[in-house]
This record gives C-alpha cells, sequence and structure tokens, in this order.
C-alpha cells in the first residue's frame, strides 16, 4: 500500500476497538509500550498517513505515537458508507468512543496529548471535554474547536445559505455541498480523475496557492463569507472538482512539490479510489444536519480543562473561515496556552511543514510557549 513512502520505524496493523471497527493504525516508537502515549486524529480528505512527517520526531522525542484512520477512512472497516443509512456512529460523541476504545484495545489509559488536524480537530477538542482523565492535553490543528453549544431545541435553516445563493455572483458552502447526495459521485467519477483532483484540492488548499493570504472575517453573512476562497464558498453551479481544476498546478510545479510527491499523493488516490469519500462526507453531513450540536448540547457550558494550543499554517484560511471561532475556541478552553501559526504552511501544516509542527508540539508538551 505504501511502496516507500512510509518512513522507517513505523508500522501498520490494525485493531478491534471495542467499538464496532477494526481500525487501522500506523504507530511509531512502539518499542517501549510504556513509553507516554500520544493520539494524532487526521481530518478530509486524509488518513492517518498524513501525519507520516510528524509521528518519527514525536517517537524520537521518547514517546509513542499511534495515529488511525478514523471511521469512514482508509484500510479502517466497520462503518457504512450508505448515504441513507444512520449517521449516528459518525457523530463527535461516537468518534470520541472510538478513539477511547481504540486506547482501552491497546492497553493505553492515557494519553500526554491527542492532537486533532482539520475536521480531527473537533475530535480531538471533544476528547479532551468529556474524557479529560484520558487525554491530557489536546492540540486543535487549522480547524478552531469552539467547544460544545448550549442545550437547545433545533433551529431552522440558517438564512446565509440563501443569501449566498441571491448574490450577485450566486455561490454555495462548501461544508453543506459536502453534505449533499450528489457529491461523492461527483469527486470520484470527475472528469480530471480522482488522483488530478485530489492533486488539484491539495495545492488549492496549500500554501504553494499564492491566494492564500487569509485575514479575520467580521461576521457570519454572505457578504463576508463570499471574501472566502472558492474551495471553501462555491459557485452555486460548481462542483468541487470543477472549482479547484482551475487551479490545477503545472507538472513542473508537482515535481518540485516535497510535501507531497506523486508517489506520496498516490496513497491517498488508491484508497480514495478503494473506498470512495463517502465515509468523510458524513462527518459533515453530522454538523450540517445539526446532530453534533444537539449530541454536544448534553455538555454545553463544560470547558476544555487540560492544556490546550491552536497550531495552523500561516497561509491556512481554516483558521479564519468561521468568523469568531478563534475568540470562541479561547472562551473554551480555561488553559489555554495559545496560537502557532506556521510561516510557509497552508491547510495541511503537518504534511507541508512536518519539522516545524513536530517542534511546535513538542514545545507544547514541555509547557513551553
Amino acid at each position: 500500500m505504501y511502496e516507500g513512502t512510509l518512513p522507517a520505524g513505523m508500522r501498520a496493523r490494525t485493531v478491534d476497538n471495542r467499538n464496532g471497527l477494526d481500525m487501522h493504525v500506523l504507530e511509531a516508537g512502539f518499542e517501549d509500550p510504556d513509553r507516554p502515549c500520544l493520539l494524532l486524529l487526521h481530518g478530509f480528505p486524509e488518513l492517518a498517513f498524513s501525519w507520516r512527517g510528524v509521528a518519527p520526531a514525536l517517537a524520537a522525542a521518547g514517546y509513542r505515537v499511534i495515529a488511525p484512520d478514523q471511521r469512514g477512512f482508509g484500510r479502517t472497516t466497520g462503518w457504512s458508507a450508505d448515504y441513507d443509512g444512520d449517521l449516528r456512529p459518525f457523530a463527535l460523541t461516537n468518534l470520541v468512543r472510538d478513539a477511547v476504545g481504540l486506547l482501552a484495545a491497546l492497553g493505553v489509559r492515557e494519553v500526554a496529548g491527542v492532537f486533532g488536524h482539520d475536521a480531527g480537530s473537533f475530535v480531538a477538542g471533544c476528547c479532551a471535554l468529556i474524557r479529560p482523565d484520558v487525554f491530557r492535553s489536546v492540540a486543535m490543528m487549522s480547524a478552531p474547536f469552539t467547544g460544545a453549544p448550549p442545550l437547545a431545541p433545533p433551529r431552522g435553516a440558517d438564512p446565509v445559505h440563501a443569501d449566498l445563493a441571491a448574490l450577485e455572483r450566486p455561490r454555495k458552502h462548501y461544508q453543506w455541498y459536502y453534505s449533499t447526495r450528489p457529491a461523492n459521485a461527483d469527486m470520484m467519477h470527475c472528469p480530471q480523475g480522482l488522483h488530478d483532483f485530489l492533486r488539484a484540492y491539495f495545492h488549492h488548499k496549500s500554501g504553494d496557492w499564492a491566494g492564500n493570504r487569509p485575514f479575520p472575517l467580521a461576521r457570519w453573512s454572505a457578504a463576508e463569507l463570499a471574501r472566502l476562497p472558492t474551495y471553501y464558498v462555491m459557485d452555486r453551479d460548481r462542483t468541487m472538482p470543477e472549482t479547484v481544476a482551475a487551479e490545477m498546478p503545472a507538472p513542473e510545479d508537482i515535481a518540485a512539490c516535497e510535501w507531497l510527491p506523486d508517489a506520496a499523493l498516490a496513497v491517498y488516490a488508491g484508497e480514495y479510489a478503494r473506498t470512495g469519500l463517502q465515509g468523510g462526507l458524513q462527518w459533515y453531513r453530522c454538523m450540517t444536519g445539526g446532530l453534533n450540536a444537539r449530541e454536544l448540547g448534553l455538555f454545553g457550558g463544560r470547558t476544555i480543562d487540560v492544556p490546550a494550543r491552536f497550531i495552523a499554517g500561516a497561509a491556512d484560511w481554516g483558521v479564519h473561515q468561521n468568523p469568531g471561532a478563534l475568540d470562541r475556541m479561547r472562551a473554551a478552553c480555561s488553559r489555554f496556552r495559545g496560537i502557532r501559526l506556521i510561516d510557509g504552511a497552508g491547510h495541511w501544516v503537518q504534511q507541508e511543514r512536518p519539522e516545524e509542527t513536530a517542534t511546535a508540539l513538542l514545545a507544547f508538551l514541555a509547557g513551553q510557549d
């Protein structure tokens, strides 16, 4: 599967996580099971493989590092991608149960840190919120986790979507597009093919794309959201493959891309060609349909009380795509230890700048600013 792309000192295996999954995990520093443990949680469209550049450095610093393919992704099995099936297994609370079950199956009672990137940032934040006895610190990466919402009755449709569609240049939000029935087929059967779609998608959101110069938005409104790049606020009548195709890097730029050479991209393309993307898209449906808010309402008002930090690329629009999220994240963490933005990286910070990311994580674990 990895065809020489996995660094030395890492291994892959499958573990029954006691919550219905056979979880595929990558490990580093596994030689000594008594080492302090770290759990690394990927986002979309990523895999445990996304941590390949960071895990060896963390292991070299004395940690046992565990990175699973989460529910809906990669070589982990036991989940259903049926669009009409039960979404509850993909809710954040059950993703926390997946993580706790995996650790228990591995004989790990607590981890020194849980680090989550992109959608994995929300899982990591929920892990620290719900089980601080197990997850002793948390680093949220590239997507601020704003804590549990208050327990409240379901709200109606957000008017911002009608307002986006009514703009002079009609738009739509990518999370709601990802929640539609055609989204998986749009990507799986796109004209450019899955490999080239993923190449353009990763490039468009990276520090390599010159247009990624993020800044805070004033409010959650159509006019403000329309200032985001089109991979976040899309043209209304375009699919995601059509959106990113215009930003496909030139062959010479692909050849020069050290952080995602074609051999590494082929791991992603091969896995998603085998599984489809609907498993990951189910996560978005739990968010846009309100399931996560209803589940997390039970913890409304509770803060994250273990040390917490936010890490992202300096060129990552994910930091600002939800106006006010950074401030809400700070308020949700009683022991918030600051924000670290890494120069030269866009959204895929742990892949684009693995050494700097590992250094930032180790400094956080050591109690350094």
